[in-house]
């Protein structure tokens, strides 16, 4: 068995930053009504990471040279998932958490979960489908005793398939494995389940962000030291239910740096001091991750680099030189944007040629076609993922928006949405 843990990511995806005024009394600074595009960058760099380190447990001679010297970096590349989950929670917290306001109102509630779903389930939804077709063949071929490449079965039935359609297929287990049919998808359960949290929790939220901006820093920070303590003190960041830890700490962590942004001015002085800590930050997890690898191999202490993320993205959403002038290109920033569906597909791609690999003597590892062809799976899967988000993630989430319910009149037996609130 090839794989031995599947992961995700995360959030998704771009949006327009679309933060309305602060609340009534807020001493904060909202953030400019624009895409920060260095933020979008970073996510493609995010959803690289998690497929190379997918992918270096693809058999042969080949993966194994370059995975080695790089072990260190790809071998931690489950940490993308993480940067998605922080990187959730201040695209989040940035574009509904004045929306949502300080107490829970039903009509912006409704809005800002059915832009959610927009957002993450139509490519999801198509490429689980899909990919479970894929397994169901498999498995009355059978031809393979593992109908996937992980170290526990998932459960291939009708009713499994309604549990991941609805994304609570994370919700009672204690550990990922298993949980999905596309590996990484028990990541977008697990922040389903957050972004139903959220109405709730921005109240507390929005009374946080008049806390002074150094507590707030060090919030951001401080969520992420459990996961932190853990790696360096187990050399692993998993455990019972750390999946739920993962997750909360990382978009908890987001929303915090989100809420020290919005309080700094933009001036030419926080500019200048935030190219500088970007640079920190990019240096400090390679090294982090190195420093790691050294002290033990074998195991992901270097994951303690996770306290760095927020502060990282934190920088880049305060300046547009240095590492945020790099993630700003137009390729990078095109490939953030279609990194969502490169998180989802991937996997299933990889699948489809671990399978062919086992199956076909022709493309058994080391053979030279082989060979020639691991490069090009990962590419293939960025073309997938270009062709999805074109084609369905997109025109979906367009077409999905316009029917907002919030945005009609809709009667529920003594309940109207457009009559719920102010």
């Amino acid at each position: 068995m090839w794989a031995e843990k599947t992961l995700r990511r995360p959030e998704a995806a771009t949006e327009r930053s679309s933060a309305t005024a602060p609340a009534a009394g807020s001493v904060d600074v909202p953030v400019p009504r624009r895409e920060i595009r260095a933020r979008t960058g970073l996510r493609l760099f995010a959803a690289l990471w998690v497929v190379l380190f997918h992918f270096h447990f693809t058999p042969g001679a080949a993966v194994a040279a370059v995975y080695e010297p790089l072990a260190p970096f790809i071998g931690t590349g489950a940490l993308g998932v993480d940067l998605f989950f922080i990187l959730s929670g201040f695209v989040i917290a940035l574009t509904y958490l004045d929306r949502l306001g300080p107490r829970p109102r039903m009509r912006p509630t409704v809005s800002y979960l059915w832009a959610r779903m927009s957002r993450i389930w139509p490519v999801y939804a198509v490429v689980t489908t899909l990919f479970g077709a894929f397994v169901v063949t498999k498995m009355l071929a059978g031809t393979d005793s593992n109908v996937a490449f992980q170290p526990v079965q998932p459960e291939v039935s009708i009713a499994s398939w309604l549990e991941q359609m609805f994304m609570v297929q994370m919700w009672a287990r204690p550990s990922h494995d298993g949980a999905s049919w596309v590996g990484p998808a028990w990541s977008l359960s697990a922040e389903w389940l957050v972004y139903l949290l959220f109405p709730l929790f921005a109240w507390a939220f929005v009374r946080a962000a008049r806390l002074r901006r150094w507590v707030l820093a060090v919030a951001a920070v401080g969520v992420l030291l459990p996961m932190a303590w853990v790696s360096l003190r187990t050399g692993t960041p998993y455990f019972s239910f750390s999946w739920l830890v993962r997750v909360l700490g990382g978009f908890f962590s987001g929303v915090l740096a989100y809420l020290v942004v919005r309080r700094l001015p933009r001036t030419e002085r926080v500019r200048r001091w935030a190219t500088w800590v970007a640079w920190a930050a990019v240096l400090a997890i390679p090294v982090g991750l190195w420093l790691g690898a050294k002290v033990a191999p074998g195991e992901q202490r270097g994951g303690a680099v996770i306290v760095v993320f927020p502060v990282l993205i934190a920088a880049l959403a305060l300046t547009d030189r240095g590492p945020a002038r790099l993630l700003s290109t137009r390729w990078a920033v095109h490939g953030g944007r279609i990194s969502y569906s490169l998180y989802i597909v991937h996997i299933a791609l990889f699948e489809v040629f671990w399978t062919a690999m086992h199956r076909f003597g022709v493309l058994a590892a080391d053979t030279t076609l082989a060979t020639i062809a691991s490069p090009l799976v990962p590419l293939m899967a960025v073309l997938a993922a270009h062709l999805l988000w074109r084609y369905v993630e997109e025109p979906a989430r367009r077409r999905l928006r316009t029917l907002d319910p919030s945005a009609h009149r809709v009667v529920l037996p003594g309940f109207d949405v457009r009559k719920a609130t102010p």
